[in-house]
């Protein structure tokens, strides 16, 4: 039988997380915003269901920044590390990014999103569905 859980944490551990499995779904995302926040080419989001999301560790190590008119982000106050994405137009969704998770999912990346802003460096992958916007 599988399991019904996921943790990870932040790179120092003092923020520590755990999500009910399964996950809602498993994204790489283009954005400008993601790029930016993580320094990266893009990020692979988990979207877990907020109802079986708990900070575990650290909730008072947690810094949160209003990133645009509905959403925002989540890091570690010691660290640095990029933890929780909260859109309110989906309230009902917590965004984790899946390289802060220590055990394994229950899914590989499905698709990808925000695909016109990506950047020309990344190679990508193009088996998977772009869903937009």
């Amino acid at each position: 039988m599988g399991s019904t859980s996921a943790r990870g944490s932040c790179l120092c551990g003092a923020v520590a997380f755990q999500v009910g499995l399964p996950t809602v779904a498993c994204l790489h995302c283009h954005c400008s915003m993601c790029r930016r926040n993580h320094g990266a080419g893009y990020v692979t989001w988990v979207a877990a269901g907020a109802s079986g999301f708990e900070v575990t560790a650290g909730e008072d190590q947690l810094t949160v920044y209003q990133s645009s008119t509905h959403g925002t982000r989540s890091f570690c106050s010691a660290c640095g590390t990029s933890l929780f994405c909260i859109n309110e137009q989906h309230p009902e969704i917590v965004d984790i990014p899946l390289a802060n998770f220590d055990d394994p999912i229950d899914r590989p990346p499905e698709a990808h999103y925000y695909l016109a802003d990506r950047v020309e460096w990344i190679p990508l992958d193009e088996s998977l569905p772009d869903l937009g916007p």
